[in-house]
């Protein structure tokens, strides 16, 4: 049936396990894409007016529409957290019902715990690193800083390798070049 595999795909965001349910939505969506133009491109070559006609090809391409909508919000609910973070942008959080709000903040908080306990944030970056460390340039005295594994002093014009995501939490705060 019709958007099992979206709704299989937001239920198994909090297992953490994706498997390709991911594509298979993809692949479901291009394949309604495909039904619905061919309905529409049937009724055209009929003569018949799209916007006005309520026939079982009309019904067939609205539900094709709905399914891709469906779909469309059951991805959205998926990749959205990695877009925008742990907290909705409020113009973001007006558009979205109760139940997706409710959705969003349990996968956040499951994300959350997961990152937690393996001490790694999964949102830093969509592309993987080729080194998890990068070398940083202080520009001003920032003074001794206690890092997760190590106390750094981050005198001015020093330079420190440093795991990303140790550096980061830095870097958007005083808005240093890497």
């Amino acid at each position: 049936m019709y958007g099992r595999k979206a709704c299989q795909l937001v239920k198994e965001l909090a297992s953490g396990e994706k498997a390709d349910l991911f594509d298979q939505v993809i692949a479901e969506c291009s394949q309604h894409h495909l039904d619905l133009q061919s309905l529409i491109r049937k009724m055209q070559e009929e003569g018949l007016d799209v916007q006005t006609t309520r026939n079982a090809d009309h019904y067939g391409a609205l539900t094709h529409h709905l399914f891709l909508v469906r779909n469309k919000c059951c991805l959205m609910a998926y990749v959205l957290i990695w877009k925008v973070g742990p907290v909705l942008p409020q113009e973001i959080q007006e558009k979205l019902s109760h139940t997706e709000e409710d959705h969003f903040k349990k996968h956040a908080g499951t994300l959350q715990s997961y990152m937690s306990r393996l001490d790694l944030d999964l949102t830093v970056d969509m592309v993987p690193l080729k080194d998890p460390y990068i070398q940083v340039r202080v520009l001003d005295n920032f003074g001794v800083v206690l890092s997760d594994d190590k106390t750094t002093n981050f005198a001015r014009h020093s330079m420190h390798f440093l795991k990303r995501t140790d550096a980061e939490q830095f870097i958007s705060r005083v808005g240093c070049p890497q």
